[in-house]
């Protein structure tokens, strides 16, 4: 994946910073995705697309659910389903979606929850 300063990768150690602590400063998004997931890769691209439509109002943070002890993320905020992106603000979960999704819901998604 193309690594940028509105997409980065994070884990379970960094997330607290990376998410929680930056939440506090700017809307981050957090998709948490897997390796072996098709509706993953299929978001991954639409999401590159579509976040710097929002020239820096809000962050992606990727989170591989398989990798070290990632998973625990995904049990604390319930994620049932690969992908699920959620959105936090103040270091509080505001929203989320799940699966893959095109373009146009998307943008309603960010449009509807983050700050004007």
């Amino acid at each position: 994946m193309t690594q940028s300063t509105q997409i980065f990768d994070t884990d379970l150690h960094r997330f607290q910073h990376d998410v929680l602590e930056a939440s506090r400063k700017q809307p981050i998004l957090v998709d948490f995705w897997a390796e072996w997931c098709g509706p993953c890769k299929v978001l991954d691209p639409v999401m590159q697309r579509v976040l710097p439509e929002y020239a820096g109002r809000v962050r992606l943070a990727k989170l591989e659910v398989d990798e070290d002890d990632n998973m625990k993320l995904a049990g604390h905020y319930r994620v049932r389903g690969f992908p699920t992106v959620l959105l936090f603000i103040d270091a509080v979960e505001v929203a989320r979606f799940t699966s893959a999704q095109p373009a146009q819901v998307i943008r309603d998604f960010l449009d509807q929850h983050l700050p004007s």
